[in-house]
Parts: C-alpha cells; sequence; structure tokens
C-alpha cells in the first residue's frame, strides 16, 4: 500500500511536470522563430510512459493485495494509452481537424483493445438460466440509462459549464470532430475504469463506501490524469489535467450507488462523465491560441486559465457532494426521475449560458487557395522621374493583377460559391480565401489550376475585450535618444526637411488616430483607413503595436523620424496574431486603396497609394504561411514602385533566423535593431536568409524606444518592429527633399546603403557582418544629403 500510494504521488507530478515542460519548450520554440520539433511530445510520452509504467507494471504483478494490483493495472494501461494518444502530437497545430480526427480514431482502437483484454470483472454477476424469459416491461426499464448514469451525465455537464461561458466553437466540422475524440476519450477511461477495475474495491458484500469513495476514486483520478494528459493538441490538455482527475471520487460514489441498488455502475457513468468533460477544452479552444503570443493580455490563455479554475472549484464541489448524498453506507440514491431532471436542468443550463453570455456560433479557420497562374508583371515602363512615374507604374500593375485574377478564378469561384464556401478574392496574390476543412482542402489541392492551399487562421472571439493597452512613461520634451541617432533631428533643424509631401502606410494591429501625436498627419478622406478584423470606420487601436510603430516614423513631439509626413492604416493583426489572408487585405490596400465597404476589384484608387509601407510583423507557419505565401504580393508593390520595408524578427542571436515572410524576401528592406551602443541587440534576428541573401539590409535602433500608446500615453518598447519605421521615416525625409527620387527603389536603396555607418554586431558567428547583421546603421542625415545630389 505505501509503495502504491508513493507510485501514485510520483506518476502525477512526473506527468504534470512533463506536460507543462514540453508545452513550455514547445512555446519557446514558437517565440524564438525555430521550427516545430515534432519528435519532442512522443519523446515526452514514452519517457512518461516508461517512468510511470515500470512502478505500475510491478504493482499488477507483485502484491497479493486485489486492490494493489487493480490499482496497477490501471496505471499501466493508461501509461501505455498515454504513448500511443502522445504521439499524434506530431502533427502540427495548425491541421487541428485532422487531429481530432485521429485522436478519435485512436482512442477508439484503445478502448476496444482495453475492453477485449480485460475480460469478465472478477465478481462478475452470474447470467440468468437460458430458459428464463425477460418480462418486456423490465427489458424496457433495463434499456433505460440507470440513475447513476444520468448523475454522471449531470456532473459532466457542470463541468462544461465553465467552457461554454469562456470559450468559443470552431468550425463544424471541427466541432463534430471535437464531440468523436471526446467521446472515444471516455469510452477509453470506461473501459480502463470498468467494473473489473472497481470489483476489488468495493467487494463482494455490501459496498466499503469510504474505501469505494476516496481509496477507488484516488487511484481512478490518477488513471484518468493520464487519459487526458493525450486528449488534446499541444495545450487544450494541460486544463483537463485540473480538473479532470477530481472526478474520480463522483465515480466512486456513483459506484457505491450502483452496488448499493444490487448491480455494478458498468462503465456508462465513466463515459459520459469523462467524454463530456474533455469535451470542453477540445472543443471550446483552439490549441493554437493557448500560446504565449496572447499571454500579454486578457486574451485566450487568461480565459483559458479562468475555465480552468473554475472548472476545479466545480469538479471539487461535485466530488464533495456526490461523496456525501451518494457515497454514504447508508446514504439514499435518487430516483431515476430526479436523476433525469437533474441532468435535464443542466442542460437547458447549459444552452442558456452559451446564447446569453457565452460566444454562440462557429468560428472556424478558413483556406487560402493559391493558383499557379500569377500576373505577369515584366516590362512595366519606369515612366517619368517621381510621383507621376510612380503612380503610372501604380496603375498598370493593378490592372495586370486584376485582369489575371478575373480571367484564372471564374470557374473555381463559381464552384465555391455553389457549395455555399463563402469564398474571398485577392489580386495582389492571385489566391481565394474559402471555407473548408481537411476534405474541402484535399479537393481544391488536387484542381489543374491551383498551386497549393494553405490554412488562413479565425481567431474564436473572446469572452470579453482585452484591455486597451496604454503607456506609463510621460511625454517626450524634445528628439529621443534614436531620433538624435539616425541624425534626424539635424535634417529637420538644419536642412529644413520633415517628411512633407510623403505618405507612409501602416499595417500592424491599427492606430490611435486621437493621439495627439498622429492625429494631424492622418491623410484622411474615405481610403485612408481600412480595418479587415472588426470593419471599424476611423483609426483605432486596442493592442498598441501599431500605435507605437506608426509613431516612431511620422510622430510628433521628437518620437518620429519624418514628422511632417502623413500615415495611412489597415489592421492586418488582431491581438497578436494575423493570417495570410489579412496580411493580403492590407497589402492590397496599400496597393490600391479604395473606400469602406467597396470592391478592391473595382473601387481600388492606385494613384492613392502610399509611398512608403512600414511592417513590423512577420507570417510564420503557426498562422498558416509557407515561405512563398507573399511573395507575389512584394513584388507586385516593388513593381508599382511602392517600398516595402519590413522587421527582420527577434528570433535572434541564431544564425540564419531572418525567416518568416516578409523579410526573406530580396525586394524588402529588411531593417534589424541596434541599441543605444549602436551595437546589434541579442534579439534582433540575423541573416543570411535563405537562399544566402544577406539580411538584414540595414539596422536602426530598436531597444528602449519611446513612442505613442493608445490614449494619448507613451511607452518605450523593445524589437525590430520598433527599428522598422525609423528606416521608412528615413526614405520619407529622403523622397521629400527630393521628389524625383519617390519610386525609385533602386537608388534610394543604394542611397542608405552608401551611407549607413558600421554598427557593432553582437558576435560575428554567422559569418561576414553583412550577411549577418546588415549592411550598417541607418544614417539619415547623410543619407537625405546624398538624395538632394
Amino acid at each position: 500500500m505505501v509503495a502504491a500510494a508513493l507510485a501514485g504521488g510520483w506518476t502525477v507530478v512526473l506527468a504534470v511536470l512533463l506536460q507543462a515542460v514540453g508545452w513550455s519548450v514547445e512555446q519557446l520554440q514558437v517565440a524564438a522563430g525555430w521550427d516545430r520539433q515534432a519528435w519532442l511530445w512522443p519523446a515526452l510520452s514514452l519517457a512518461t510512459a516508461v517512468a510511470v509504467g515500470l512502478p505500475a507494471l510491478l504493482l499488477a504483478l507483485l502484491p497479493r493485495s486485489p486492490r494493489v494490483r487493480a490499482t496497477g493495472r490501471g496505471w499501466l494501461g493508461a501509461a501505455l494509452a498515454l504513448i500511443a494518444l502522445g504521439s499524434l502530437w506530431a502533427l502540427p497545430q495548425v491541421h487541428h481537424e485532422l487531429y481530432l480526427a485521429a485522436l478519435a480514431g485512436t482512442a477508439t482502437l484503445l478502448a476496444l483493445l482495453t475492453t477485449r483484454l480485460s475480460g469478465p470483472p472478477a465478481t462478475a454477476t452470474a447470467s440468468p438460466p437460458a430458459t428464463t424469459t425477460t418480462p418486456p416491461a423490465a427489458a424496457d426499464r433495463a434499456r433505460r440509462p440507470r440513475a447513476v448514469t444520468l448523475l454522471a451525465i449531470a456532473a459532466g455537464l457542470a463541468l462544461l459549464l465553465p467552457w461554454v461561458r469562456f470559450g468559443a466553437l470552431g468550425g463544424l466540422l471541427e466541432t463534430v470532430l471535437a464531440a468523436l475524440a471526446a467521446t472515444a476519450v471516455g469510452l477509453l477511461a470506461g473501459a480502463l475504469l470498468g467494473d473489473r477495475f472497481w470489483s476489488p474495491f468495493t467487494g463482494d458484500g455490501p459496498p466499503r463506501a469510504a474505501r469505494t469513495v476516496l481509496v477507488g476514486g484516488l487511484v481512478a483520478g490518477v488513471v484518468l490524469l493520464l487519459v487526458v494528459a493525450g486528449a488534446g493538441h499541444s495545450g487544450a490538455q494541460l486544463p483537463a489535467l485540473l480538473f479532470v482527475p477530481p472526478v474520480g471520487f463522483v465515480l466512486g460514489a456513483c459506484q457505491v450507488a450502483a452496488r448499493r441498488a444490487g448491480a455494478p455502475a458498468g462503465s456508462a457513468p465513466v463515459r459520459w462523465l469523462v467524454g463530456l468533460a474533455v469535451f470542453g477544452p477540445l472543443a471550446l479552444t483552439d490549441p493554437e491560441e493557448i500560446s504565449i503570443l496572447l499571454a500579454t493580455t486578457r486574451d485566450v490563455p487568461y480565459w483559458v486559465a479562468v475555465a480552468s479554475g473554475v472548472g476545479l472549484a466545480v469538479a471539487v464541489v461535485l466530488a464533495i457532494g456526490y461523496g456525501v448524498l451518494l457515497g454514504r453506507p447508508r446514504g439514499r440514491t435518487p430516483s431515476r426521475l430526479v436523476a433525469a431532471s437533474s441532468a435535464a436542468v443542466l442542460l437547458l443550463t447549459v444552452g442558456v449560458v452559451d446564447v446569453a453570455a457565452g460566444q454562440p456560433g462557429l468560428y472556424g479557420e478558413r483556406l487560402l487557395v493559391v493558383l499557379r497562374e500569377q500576373a505577369d508583371l515584366s516590362g512595366i515602363p519606369a515612366g517619368t522621374p517621381g510621383r507621376a512615374g510612380r503612380d503610372a507604374r501604380t496603375a498598370e500593375v493593378y490592372r495586370r493583377l486584376v485582369a489575371t485574377a478575373e480571367r484564372t478564378q471564374g470557374a473555381l469561384r463559381r464552384d465555391l460559391t455553389r457549395l455555399r464556401l463563402d469564398p474571398t478574392p485577392y489580386y495582389l496574390v492571385n489566391a481565394i480565401e474559402t471555407d473548408g476543412g481537411p476534405a474541402v482542402r484535399a479537393w481544391l489541392s488536387a484542381r489543374p489550376e491551383v498551386a497549393r492551399v494553405l490554412v488562413s487562421q479565425r481567431l474564436r472571439p473572446l469572452p470579453a475585450p482585452a484591455p486597451v493597452s496604454g503607456g506609463d512613461r510621460p511625454a517626450p520634451t524634445g528628439p529621443e535618444w534614436n531620433i538624435r541617432m539616425l541624425g534626424a533631428d539635424r535634417v529637420w533643424a538644419e536642412l529644413g526637411v520633415t517628411g512633407s509631401g510623403v505618405v507612409i502606410g501602416s499595417s500592424d494591429s491599427g492606430v490611435d488616430g486621437t493621439h495627439p501625436t498622429l492625429a494631424a498627419g492622418f491623410r484622411g478622406g474615405d481610403d485612408s483607413w481600412y480595418d479587415p478584423w472588426d470593419h471599424t470606420r476611423s483609426p483605432t487601436d486596442s493592442g498598441g503595436h501599431g500605435t507605437h510603430t506608426t509613431a516612431s516614423a511620422v510622430g510628433r513631439d521628437g518620437i518620429g523620424v519624418a514628422p511632417g509626413a502623413q500615415w495611412v492604416g489597415c489592421v492586418n493583426l488582431d491581438r497578436n496574431l494575423g493570417s495570410p489572408a489579412h496580411y493580403l487585405d492590407c497589402l492590397q490596400f496599400m496597393l490600391a486603396p479604395f473606400p469602406a465597404g467597396g470592391d478592391p476589384f473595382t473601387d481600388g484608387r492606385p494613384e492613392r497609394a502610399p509611398d512608403v509601407l512600414t511592417n513590423s510583423w512577420g507570417c510564420p507557419p503557426v498562422e498558416g504561411c509557407d515561405p512563398g505565401a507573399l511573395r507575389p504580393a512584394t513584388a507586385a508593390l516593388t513593381a508599382a514602385g511602392i517600398l516595402v520595408v519590413a522587421a527582420a524578427g527577434n528570433t535572434g542571436p541564431d544564425c540564419g533566423s531572418v525567416v518568416d515572410p516578409p523579410a526573406p524576401y530580396p525586394d524588402v528592406l529588411t531593417v534589424g535593431a541596434v541599441g543605444r551602443d549602436r551595437a546589434v541587440t541579442e534579439f534582433s534576428s540575423r541573416g543570411p536568409a535563405p537562399g544566402g541573401a544577406a539580411k538584414p539590409d540595414l539596422v536602426a535602433p530598436g531597444a528602449e524606444i519611446l513612442s505613442a500608446m493608445p490614449g494619448g500615453g507613451y511607452a518605450a518598447e523593445d524589437g525590430t518592429s520598433m527599428a522598422t519605421p525609423q528606416v521608412a521615416g528615413v526614405v520619407a525625409l529622403m523622397w521629400s527633399a527630393n521628389p524625383a527620387l519617390v519610386g525609385d527603389l533602386d537608388r534610394t536603396r543604394s542611397i542608405l546603403r552608401d551611407t549607413a555607418q558600421p554598427a557593432g554586431p553582437a558576435d560575428l558567428s554567422c559569418g561576414p557582418v553583412a550577411a549577418s547583421t546588415g549592411a550598417g546603421l541607418v544614417d539619415a542625415y547623410a543619407a537625405v544629403r546624398a538624395a538632394r545630389r
């Protein structure tokens, strides 16, 4: 018994610890921009099963006590199941539906195998003689759910309530597959915790209630811990580790009540209770969103933690309540009518909570279908120098892109519309976003006109809006240190250039258009703001990232490099996550702005395109992008004479860490970060880019950069995100000083490189400085003087 207690404690600590460590390591990989290691979770699951299974095997074979042997068998079976379930995490999170289908199939097979190997319970009730006939009324009663099963259903619905309140469903197929997976996990738990498991704890005579509830419930809780450790993609299984194991005591109380009624409970209570409990995190959370990328505000990780805490409280109350009401030696089991009424009331409560206080509806991922044929943009004439020539090129690029999309998308768009898959066409990349799961994706991938199909992530709604990110720093009293390092203040004072006449486009989390440092710089009109996420009609920002970066480019009062330039904005990040389609929404808007509610294909105004784009974001695989997802988009913008400036990323100091589009693309001006000491920061991503290209192209100040935040405040932030808009601001100064340079991207790049100052790299382990840390630190004063020549 002592050995069993020690083994149980070892099992709980080890399983929880390894699950937490595995998720943390995977999240660090995401944050660092490393490739996901598919072997991590199978290896951890195998390690857990070996470390737990060995003592469980000894307990199953060596002791004489039937209860200890039953304990060992239960833990060993659950540990072996964890190996199979944990191996499914090798599937990428972005393919969640495929994972749920695999979980449903694997758990069902394990349940069937476990049932077959277990055999009948040791105290199985003898079958009636063959000559005995059962009256029809009795047979009908036998087919009805027993009271203990109905009470287990009620308990499962109670555990589902927090997830209905704080979570949100995915798509229809995803929800159906989650239900099948939860059912299969319930079947597996029922096979492991059937009558054979409970028989040694209840005995042959009158049930020993305390032993069944406390000891049997504790052992069953450890079994459930191991089962749910493998039920849910990386991150989604963590909540279940908290609130499912306590229901072992509920199951023990159900066993006491059933035995008191004269027959074992069977596996039905286990199947229903566990299945309903795990359906919550499986169906009402997206494992991609249980991420440290969203952990800085009240986003999905926060609400998952809240649901888990409430679920734990509910589980504890259920364990105590069921133990007191059902688990007493002379307790009274509620009638079937009372039990059915309880289950019905809780089912109704789940529905009411979902509609009245939850997030009803379906919020599945969409697909981005990239077509094989992309527009031919070769041979576009340069035209006259300056804005007139740039505008002519932009108009011709827009015309060719739209014509190619209209000519090649027709058949596919008709088929998708006929299937009610809600297609949204794009022209900047010849692509269509549409609804659809794995089956639709396979069908689309097989079509001859389709190059590939990407998952376009869709965030699920929150139970309450995330708080607006404000700032706690005072307003600046003069040019900030980064402005002085670049020499932008000298450009204003000595050369009289502030960026007037140039428009910078910001694609980010949004912009607080009422901020004192930004309000005067907004271009205005009906085509200077676009929000494809929430469809706001005026510049707004709750995340703060976009306000901060835009102000570093054009903000007044000493924080922006080009305070005389104007800005236009677009929201491509919602709660710090994007998707290939929404990145395209904003880049497409920047090529040919259109009024609110307009059609990008017919209402675009290429003559209103901004001159320079600042992009402090990247599209990693977790958001659905592959390396070439946005390549046609930046190529088209470059052909139009619009300079695309992008952040290198914050995954340094690893070599070759400039990987997420659009930073690695050769036609993008990629920016790294330096600190006050002019040395490349530790976090700034290093080159070379895939293929060996030297990246980043330039570096700029990116540590402790003071800039604007929503609500009129200020804050200091770190990142290549902060460095990028400053380079866009320098380009605005150059083009304001010499309007003939507008659209001349080759000469602009050459001037920036030739006038850059040496930057001190943190290390040279990635090869030559030009390949690993950029050509140098941008010099605004020298660049503007060279632009005037």
